[in-house]
């Protein structure tokens, strides 16, 4: 079930870590949908939380942080204290995934953790809205069915940050340490492998990936 959200169900047996434990995935819960990303992680075997002030960031496995709207995120982040913990968190290592407005978060001009910077509604406004399938570096199973809405892509990546994935030579997914970063919307197509490639990642150092 979802944390704090009082519907959910129960967490199947394939969820559990070589630990025994069960990877608790948290979904920042500001603003976006987040509720739909919940699903995914619930799909796969894990628990979702959602995160909404600092405590709920305690003893995560892993992040994600929704599509939504970047400026009412910059507005929650900064009024719920989550900046620095945010950072403190992807430089311990925990995996992050953050797609279309997460992208945007990430980035050098935001929170500062991904070495990219993030060019938003860069494909156009809502009109300009549309659907791809993407050969993605690292996902098996062929194309990835992204759906891009008011999507933005990587203008300018530093030498640590690898791209998976192009749109007309744009890059809309990277990978930086243990944070992957895409332009689009898994959820809205049921899509769980960018998830699954998020979630899988570790740096062996843990050592901080924040953007200098």
């Amino acid at each position: 079930m979802v944390e704090g959200s009082g519907n959910g169900r129960d967490v199947s047996p394939q969820a559990k870590r070589a630990d025994g434990r069960v990877a608790l995935v948290g979904i920042l819960a500001l603003q976006g949908d987040f509720e739909a990303h919940a699903k995914i992680i619930e799909a796969l075997g894990h628990q979702p939380r959602e995160v909404r002030v600092p405590a709920d960031l305690e003893g995560l496995d892993g992040l994600i942080m929704p599509g939504g709207e970047s400026t009412v995120m910059t507005l929650g982040i900064e009024r719920e204290g989550l900046a620095e913990p945010i950072r403190e968190l992807v430089g311990r290592g925990t995996p992050v995934l953050g797609t279309c407005a997460g992208l945007i978060m990430l980035d050098r001009n935001h929170l500062g953790v991904l070495d990219v910077v993030a060019a938003r509604n860069a494909f156009g406004r809502q009109l300009h809205s549309f659907e791809a399938d993407l050969e993605i570096e690292g996902i098996e199973g062929g194309p990835v069915h992204a759906v891009f809405i008011r999507a933005p892509w990587v203008a300018e990546h530093g030498a640590g940050v690898e791209v998976l994935a192009r749109v007309d030579d744009h890059p809309v997914a990277i990978r930086q340490g243990n944070v992957v970063a895409i332009s689009f919307h898994p959820e809205l197509s049921g899509e769980t492998r960018l998830h699954e490639l998020a979630l899988a990642l570790q740096t062996p150092t843990g050592r901080p990936v924040r953007a200098t």
